[in-house]
């Protein structure tokens, strides 16, 4: 257990790690390119962890020479036979794996913690079967264990949900260059997390394959095109970044990020424009971005486009004047937690009124008192309920370590703002 200590005025400069986005699906583009690729500036957590291990289950050699990550592509020609990957808690690498696994020529049996079995797979499932590989579940319909069967990907069409998650999408255009014909995806339904996908559109462009697009609602990749092997830097992970700007935001101080771009695809750089709709001043430079915090008032918004901030915001507003309401967010319910109704578990701990629906939390700010919180083994609640410690005395934060799930060095980037 670890207790924040109370901090008047935060002044700070910051970097911070990698976008395990990025990081995501860098190397599992890379592990299916032409030749080596060097990936810069890699976020090196538990979550990539498990990623990189199921890449060398799959017969891609890598190797992590601390100041970048080598990566030698298989040119999509994965090792065949029978294989068993567990994945942990990382619902991304489950995701991408199992996407993956398709490739192979053999058995792919993928698990992971009990979390990550209550986590659906059902959409991504199916659109594999659609595309000619034979995936299903091997216990519970639509959960991990999940076993893939394949000998490649024929290609065509197929039909997925939207609204329960983006990651069945990108990880089913991250192979399609590799079915034997052009591949076209249909969305069906709002599609949540729009951003990610622009992001994994954007790592495949920039490793030689497009996807079309038509009506924010189809898309597709033709067949042929083939991933080339590169040099790539990766940004800094907006996601991260928001904790210290909502210290900074809390506290009335200022925090300064410096290895970020305006022009980036995250879309959790929409924590920016929030902070400044609830009162702080932002800048922004060619590679830096700052929040000076000032008087907060609470605001109404939806937060499909940035779910994994609805924690962040969540304590954000115990400090605003007024009501704090984000919508459209049902899709937390089936995190690493239960992201809307354990966080307002948490917070209510600390004397602060919040309502819960199935897609909505309301937070009415006012003045909190210090507690033990149990982030309930999940890393973002972990991190953003300690940033509450920075105002109020006595926040404890038990299972601390939880935190390295995608930000192994949080607790020491937290002291570089006394």
């Amino acid at each position: 257990m670890i207790e924040v200590q109370p901090l008047a005025r935060c002044d700070a400069v910051l970097t911070i790690p990698g976008s395990k986005s990025y990081s995501h699906r860098a190397c599992i583009i890379a592990g299916l390119a032409e030749g080596e690729s060097i990936i810069e500036n890699f976020l090196r957590c538990e979550d990539t962890a498990h990623t990189l291990e199921g890449l060398k289950e799959m017969g891609i050699r890598l190797s992590d020479r601390g100041d970048a990550l080598f990566i030698q592509g298989c040119g999509g020609r994965l090792s065949g036979g029978t294989k068993e990957i567990f994945i942990g808690h990382s619902g991304t690498s489950m995701r991408f794996l199992t996407a993956l696994a398709a490739l192979r020529r053999g058995t792919t049996l993928l698990d992971g913690s009990e979390r990550m079995r209550k986590r659906p797979l059902a959409g991504l499932l199916e659109g594999l079967e659609g595309l000619g590989a034979r995936a299903y579940s091997r216990e519970v319909k639509g959960h991990p264990p999940v076993v893939v069967e394949s000998r490649g990907l024929t290609g065509g069409t197929v039909r997925i949900e939207g609204k329960e998650s983006s990651q069945f999408l990108s990880a089913i255009l991250m192979i399609a260059p590799y079915a034997r014909s052009d591949v076209r995806i249909e969305v069906i339904g709002p599609l949540a997390s729009r951003p990610y996908v622009e992001i994994t559109k954007n790592v495949m462009a920039q490793f030689g394959v497009e996807v079309w697009e038509e009506g924010g609602s189809v898309f597709g990749v033709r067949a042929g095109q083939r991933y080339v092997g590169r040099r790539y830097s990766i940004e800094g992970d907006a996601s991260n970044a928001s904790y210290f700007f909502a210290a900074a935001a809390i506290t009335g101080g200022r925090v300064r990020v410096e290895n970020v771009s305006p022009l980036s695809l995250q879309g959790d750089w929409g924590f920016l424009e929030i902070l400044q709709a609830m009162g702080c001043e932002v800048t922004r430079g060619d590679h830096y971005a700052e929040v000076r915090g000032g008087s907060l008032r609470g605001l109404e918004i939806d937060m499909n486009r940035m779910p994994d901030l609805v924690p962040t915001l969540a304590v954000t507003a115990i400090f605003a004047r007024g009501k704090t309401v984000m919508r459209n967010i049902g899709h937390l319910r089936g995190k690493e937690s239960d992201r809307i109704g354990d966080l307002a578990e948490e917070i209510r701990k600390m004397g602060i009124s919040v309502e819960t629906g199935p897609d909505w939390l309301s937070i009415q700010g006012g003045k909190a008192h210090g507690t033990e919180i149990d982030p309930h083994g999940d890393h973002r609640l972990a991190m953003a309920l300690a940033i509450a410690g920075l105002k109020i005395r006595g926040i404890r934060i038990a299972n601390e370590a939880c935190v390295a799930k995608s930000f192994p060095g949080f607790w020491e980037t937290l002291g570089k703002l006394y």
